[in-house]
């Protein structure tokens, strides 16, 4: 459903404009309604629509909570876990903590990853962008899974 790289501004109380052409889907699919949490790897935030949000907390909270890795794991994802409401202008409020973690100015880049969106500063994602693209063209060893795949 989400797909393409999209630059976007935070206005100066953290709110973010849904690009237009997501808008209507998320409307149908979940009224608006999205969850963001922090990405345990890197430095942004993910936001999910509310019904696919659901579907991975169920599967987080699964986990058995006296592994010390997967009590992390719940604790940093549903820990941070936090509604978002798509106002009449396709705005969602992204909370203080949220744009601390990732390190958010007012300019971003809004990633489209099939079922859910990244959420990066701009500069931020410019740099892994290069280092992906820098080290990608440096592997040695391409994985099993990645030989297959044409484009």
């Amino acid at each position: 459903m989400f797909r393409g790289v999209n630059a976007i501004n935070l206005d100066a109380k953290g709110r973010l404009a849904i690009p237009t052409r997501y808008r209507q889907g998320l409307r149908d699919r979940c009224a608006g309604s999205l969850v963001a949490t922090i990405d345990t790897d890197e430095p942004c935030i993910l936001i999910y629509p509310v019904d696919e949000w659901d579907i991975i907390q169920k599967k987080i909270e699964a986990l058995p909570s006296f592994h010390p890795m997967t009590r992390r794991i719940q604790r940093l994802l549903i820990g941070h876990a936090t509604d978002l409401d798509m106002d009449g202008n396709g705005r969602v409020l992204v909370p203080p903590l949220l744009r601390d973690y990732a390190g958010l100015g007012k300019k971003c880049i809004l990633l489209g990853q099939g079922k859910k969106f990244e959420l990066w500063d701009e500069d931020c994602w410019n740099q892994r962008r290069d280092d992906y693209l820098r080290e990608a063209s440096d592997a040695e060893e391409v994985p099993v899974e990645l030989q297959s795949l044409s484009l």
